[in-house]
């Protein structure tokens, strides 16, 4: 067991979903130590209770005052008014995580305006089977000790890279946002695959199997993801004019303008909320 400390979870999204459910299914962390809090949606609270086993709090208070670990799970819309409710019960040996887009660590230093640790987290929503790709900064007061523990949690959910926060906007177009760029490839595969007459659960086995076993070659191989292509692409073959239509419709240049679109949001969330 990793996890020992009570943790309180201010959000009850997507995202602190999948990292409570992470913890949890994995064994790293008890569920009776983990409490939730959300602004005002009681039944996405229960919600979570019913299905994982974590304690609802009945107050802000209740979630923050005896937590060693304080996530921040908001929509960056609401991270202001989320650390300001929390902001009168927060103690400054508690270690603050924020898993929110766009907001800097200095920026919650000074909305909290004193001196606790703060770690910025940019999990993604595979967080929740075990196979997140995190990535973490720390703010000016996080030490080391800090940053290890943060470390070691993050690992229970999948990898994690040590950034310097200044990459985060790029980690949030990319690998945050990256789960939803996959399934869009994959509901197009989808669609495709039943126009041309294959089942649903046909087409979801092959499909998932394909994304799988390419994953899983691009870890467990050297080479670049180029080459791995060119292995696949015949001369005069069926990938090659698959290929072919691809860069005809400019899905390369497609995707670099998503990446750089989602990052350019993140650093927008930053510079609204600074």
């Amino acid at each position: 067991m990793v996890g020992k400390e009570k943790m309180a979870f201010i959000g009850a999204g997507s995202m602190a979903e999948a990292i409570m459910e992470g913890l949890i299914k994995t064994k790293k962390w008890r569920a009776d130590l983990i409490t939730i809090k959300n602004r005002n949606n009681t039944k996405r609270v229960k919600e979570l209770e019913d299905k994982y086993g974590v304690i609802p709090a009945s107050s802000i208070e209740e979630a923050v005052v005896n937590a060693d670990i304080i996530i921040l799970a908001v929509k960056p819309k609401d991270a202001y008014s989320a650390v300001e409710s929390i902001k009168p019960f927060v103690q400054k040996h508690q270690l603050i995580i924020s898993v929110m887009a766009g907001i800097a660590s200095e920026t919650l230093t000074e909305w909290t305006n004193q001196e606790n640790p703060v770690i910025r987290a940019m999990p993604n929503t595979s967080a929740s089977i075990g196979y997140s790709a995190t990535a973490l900064s720390a703010g000016i007061y996080a030490t080391k000790a800090h940053v290890e523990k943060s470390l070691e949690l993050f690992k229970t959910i999948g990898t994690v890279t040590l950034l310097p926060e200044d990459k985060l906007h790029i980690v949030t177009g990319l690998s945050g946002s990256g789960p939803a760029y996959i399934y869009y490839i994959a509901e197009a595969m989808q669609k495709a695959a039943e126009e041309l007459n294959l089942s649903q659960e046909e087409a979801k086995t092959l499909i998932t199997q394909t994304f799988l076993g390419a994953a899983l070659m691009l870890k467990q191989t050297t080479e670049s993801p180029i080459e791995l292509r060119r292995k696949v692409t015949s001369p005069g073959g069926t990938t090659e004019a698959g290929i072919c239509k691809l860069d005809q419709y400019h899905v390369q240049d497609a995707f670099l303008a998503c990446i750089k679109k989602a990052v350019m949001r993140s650093e927008e969330l930053g510079k609204m909320n600074g």
